[in-house]
């Protein structure tokens, strides 16, 4: 996680963020700490790396990297904006011990884009990430990659529209998808949890599970009643603040997986 010191909205490179209306940094802060309180409380080792001034959406660390079996495949971002991100977070993970690392060819924003279950990747372009890149990750990983298409520009990132629950199922928003990505999806997870778009445009989708809690955005309440439904614990939080720069509980988290 990225502690965002440095977060502001002045520039715009998605539907959410508007820099006449800006944000409040120590409101976002208030709300990052409850999320990483929330992490430790839930017995998760958190590593923090160094926020860089000039680097606003650094706070966002899903998009640093894809980690799987301590490999570190790196993001290469479609702004500019975010440019520098990419290295400043692959220079930590070799600095922390995650040395079998591959700089990107093509175009690609991490854990933005590559959700890790138990046997694939599911991985999304439409907006960020190249096709290409799925197959240099797949490559690289040695984990088979699933393409899905996304459609909608509010949801320009996988973890957007869809979280792993556990390692075998998800849940995702349908609207978000190609029909046949959708098609895709109900195959491979015909068990999954279907979301409304009423929780999916509070970013209720951008949640992190455990497979047993759910660390989501406090505004889904339709989603977290189903999730409850299903037998998992919702651990709701405000985010909204955060979510000026489309971001939630996981665009701040990039899991690594040893």
């Amino acid at each position: 996680m990225c502690r965002p010191e440095y977060f502001a909205v002045t520039y715009a490179i998605n539907p959410w963020m508007d820099p006449a209306t800006g944000a409040d940094r120590a409101v976002a802060i208030r709300q990052w700490d409850a999320l990483h309180a929330a992490y430790l409380e839930l017995g998760h080792q958190v590593s923090l790396i160094d926020p860089i001034d000039g680097l606003p959406d650094m706070v966002f660390a899903a998009n640093g990297a894809l980690v799987v079996d301590g490999r570190v495949y790196g993001a290469r971002f479609a702004h500019a904006e975010r440019g520098d991100e990419g290295p400043a977070y692959l220079k930590w993970l070799c600095a922390n011990g995650f040395t079998d690392t591959l700089e990107p060819a093509h175009v690609n924003e991490g854990e933005g884009d590559f959700l890790t279950l138990d046997e694939v990747i599911l991985a999304g372009t439409g907006f960020r990430t190249d096709t290409a890149a799925h197959l240099e990750a797949q490559e690289f990983l040695g984990r088979p990659v699933v393409t899905l298409q996304l459609v909608d520009p509010r949801f320009y990132h996988i973890d957007t529209a869809l979280f792993p629950l556990g390692g075998d199922n998800v849940c995702y928003y349908p609207g978000a998808f190609s029909a046949g990505s959708q098609a895709v999806l109900r195959h491979l997870f015909p068990d999954a949890v279907i979301a409304g778009a009423a929780d999916a445009d509070v970013l209720g989708l951008n949640a992190v599970c455990d497979g047993a809690n759910v660390v989501i955005n406090a505004e889904a309440t339709g989603l977290i009643d189903e999730l409850s439904t299903r037998g998992y614990h919702p651990i709701p939080l405000d985010l909204s603040e955060l979510r000026k720069a489309g971001g939630g509980p996981k665009c701040c988290t990039l899991e690594l997986r040893r």
